[in-house]
């Protein structure tokens, strides 16, 4: 006859019963604690310190770019001081699915960690069986006892504890590894954030650019219109001749074409505004919201940033502080490494109470309770495995070590040349604000000199050509000036209100 699992419903309530009695579970947990906290006196590996170099104390080409002023805000955005920028950076961080995945990543990281944290404690389960069994009797130990027959029903109610004796910090570094982890989720949360909110700043302002050139283009269609009807209505009566018809013909088609091409690049614009902050392209009140008004709107002035700040605040760079917690973390991974070279003490134990009789469960005469086996286990011969899995590690570190200096010399680039172009922009807008009023008076004085028949009208060609580049360039400067002024944000790391920097390492210039 097969063996039957009784388990009747009253065995519950008899079971929470048994678990009032026993008091050699918190024994047996304060004596794991106990020892636990006495092998926790020794840690293997080598605490976490960041890497070290020399201050910088300013930048290169900080200059004309900007001025030692306030912190910029956590917001940094905000400093341009244009609404509809301000509404679509704050669309962007709530439905850009980015930031959607990089805040999942950091719950996971999270998670991770709690695990790694009730490693440190005992593991404490609650179990109960019911069985009905009988042995052979033919086997070698039922003859050893007689043959007699060994039958019957067995009820149970036990406690378990398995702990890990932390002897030499292993668990401890797997927790610490587990928390720079976590760090690193957090710093990368914080990259995606900077890189997405300087991608719409910069797609933005990129697009209030060449809606500025839209409105020099359509001014100077109009412009064109405007002289094709005055040279047609000289040469109507005689004053002017067909090339001078062509060559307005040829200027108003070329200004034409002209304005197809950057209406094609707004469009590109608005389409990437539109999925940065999450929305579809498609829609047409979604490209409606990523346009940023009229085409006659001036674009601000590039705004003044702190650029006299010390140099080390760069390293509160999300990818650069996240590089360094990486590093904790591979360092924390040489400690588990080490740790395999040495014993490790598993503690297992429970207490609970047995009986071939339900109503005799929870009688005392049914307790019962065992203590180990404290299993030691002991490295003795592993065929370099062990060895060879400390070595990946440090070189796994060395290699982290390596690309975070790399990291920090491109980071120290990237300021340096976003620095570099705000300076020369600047320098150049001055330059060409020069060139645009010359180019305006050229044509002015050419137009005149055609009108009164003392040129011909491939001056007034050249000067409108050259008054339309002019007015083009400019507007293009200006908006490389916004766009330099948002990469220095980027290069720097964005905002430096209430960020710790204490654990990350100054920069080596």
């Amino acid at each position: 006859m097969a063996a039957r699992t009784i388990f009747p419903v009253e065995f519950i309530d008899l079971f929470f019963a048994v678990l009032k009695k026993m008091r050699m579970l918190k024994l047996i947990i304060n004596l794991a604690l106990s020892l636990g906290l006495i092998a926790g006196c020794t840690t293997v590996g080598t605490d976490f310190v960041a890497p070290q170099s020399m201050n910088l104390a300013t930048y290169r080409h900080a200059g004309r770019s900007g001025s030692l002023s306030t912190s910029v805000p956590t917001k940094w955005w905000t400093v341009f001081n244009d609404a509809t920028l301000n509404a679509l950076e704050q669309q962007a961080l709530h439905d850009n699915p980015s930031v959607k995945a990089s805040a999942f990543r950091l719950l996971q990281a999270q998670a991770q960690l709690g695990g790694a944290t009730a490693a440190q404690m005992p593991a404490v389960y609650l179990g109960t069986s019911a069985e009905n069994m009988r042995a052979s009797r033919t086997t070698p130990q039922a003859l050893a006892l007689g043959g007699g027959l060994i039958a019957g029903n067995q009820y149970s109610a036990r406690v378990s504890l398995a702990y890990e004796l932390d002897l030499w910090g292993r668990v401890r570094r797997i927790t610490e590894a587990a928390d720079a982890q976590l760090q690193v989720a957090e710093f990368e949360r914080d990259n995606v954030i900077l890189l997405l909110s300087t991608q719409v700043a910069t797609t933005y302002w990129q697009l209030r650019g060449v809606e500025v050139e839209l409105g020099i283009l359509q001014r100077a269609l109009e412009t064109r219109r405007e002289s094709r009807q005055l040279v047609g209505a000289r040469f109507d009566t005689g004053l002017s001749n067909e090339l001078d018809v062509a060559r307005t013909t040829i200027e108003m088609a070329n200004a034409q074409a002209d304005l197809r091409d950057v209406e094609r690049q707004r469009n590109l614009l608005k389409h990437g505004l539109a999925t940065l902050t999450g929305a579809s392209p498609s829609l047409p009140e979604t490209s409606k919201r990523a346009g940023s008004g009229g085409f006659d709107d001036p674009l601000p002035p590039p705004p003044t940033l702190p650029i006299g700040l010390p140099a080390h605040l760069l390293a509160q760079r999300p990818d650069l502080a996240g590089s360094v917690a990486l590093l904790r973390s591979i360092n924390a991974e040489i400690g588990v490494a080490e740790s395999a070279f040495y014993p490790s003490l598993q503690l297992t134990g429970n207490v609970g109470y047995a009986s071939e009789y339900l109503h005799d469960l929870a009688k005392g005469s049914s307790r019962q309770w065992l203590f180990g086996p404290l299993a030691l286990s002991l490295p003795i011969f592993d065929g370099g495995r062990n060895r060879t899995n400390l070595a990946a590690s440090q070189a796994r570190y060395n290699a982290a070590l390596a690309n975070h200096q790399m990291k920090l010399l491109n980071a120290l680039r990237e300021v340096e040349d976003a620095l570099s172009d705000s300076e020369q922009r600047a320098l150049q807008a001055d330059a060409q604000a020069q060139a645009q009023q010359a180019a305006a008076r050229a044509y002015q004085v050419a137009l005149a000199r055609y009108e009164h028949g003392l040129s011909n009208y491939l001056d007034v060609t050249d000067a409108q050509r050259s008054a339309l580049a002019t007015d083009r360039t400019a507007a293009q400067i200006h908006t490389q000036r916004l766009l330099a002024s948002v990469a220095i944000v980027r290069a720097l790391g964005g905002s430096w209100e209430a960020r710790s920097i204490s654990s990350v390492p100054s920069i080596q210039p």
